[in-house]
């Protein structure tokens, strides 16, 4: 890839919605909407993929108080319940939504306890505050609740974030040159 392109890139505005698939449609409709409390605020059903295969499917969207969302697809013609076996939220991915406040932190523990949904933390990550769990699905997820002094300290972390990141692909040049069996 050119390290430098001739066409300017323009502002991102922000996240409108992160999809994944569910393994059903109403078993994750129950989760996000009767145990985290968010708005079910589409459920879309389609008989054709977007490339005018028959293959039906829902795509769900759940709304967060700052009107972006968190979607599904249902592709029951698809289904593998491989797909949803828990995964590791370090070593794969997980997704964090911000929550106001310690307090509306603890409140969404103790309603995950009271659902029976494992979890653990509050993490303190020196910027942020976090707690995790996983859904239905085997998505691993993260309530995070900003530091007093984020953006102070993320500021200061912006500093030298390029030299962060010459010294960390330095020093693991060799492990993913063996690993991935190329130069990196």
């Amino acid at each position: 890839m050119a390290e430098t392109l001739s066409t300017s890139a323009p502002k991102i505005a922000g996240v409108h919605h992160t999809a994944f698939r569910c393994r059903d449609a109403e078993e994750t409709r129950k989760f996000y909407e009767d145990v985290l409390g968010m708005k079910l605020a589409a459920a879309l059903a389609f008989d054709e993929d977007p490339a005018g295969r028959d293959r039906p499917y829902m795509h769900l969207f759940f709304e967060m108080a700052d009107k972006t969302y968190l979607a599904f697809f249902d592709v029951p013609h698809t289904v593998n319940e491989d797909l949803f076996k828990t995964k590791d939220g370090m070593e794969d991915w997980h997704y964090a939504m911000e929550v106001g406040s310690k307090a509306e932190l603890d409140q969404f523990k103790a309603r995950l306890d009271e659902a029976g949904v494992a979890n653990f933390g509050t993490i303190d990550h020196h910027f942020c505050h976090s707690l995790y769990f996983f859904d239905c699905n085997g998505l691993a997820l993260e309530f995070t609740y900003r530091d007093a002094n984020h953006d102070v300290i993320l500021a200061e972390e912006a500093a030298s974030a390029h030299e962060a990141m010459r010294a960390w692909t330095e020093k693991t040049a060799a492990i993913k040159e063996e690993r991935l069996g190329r130069k990196v």
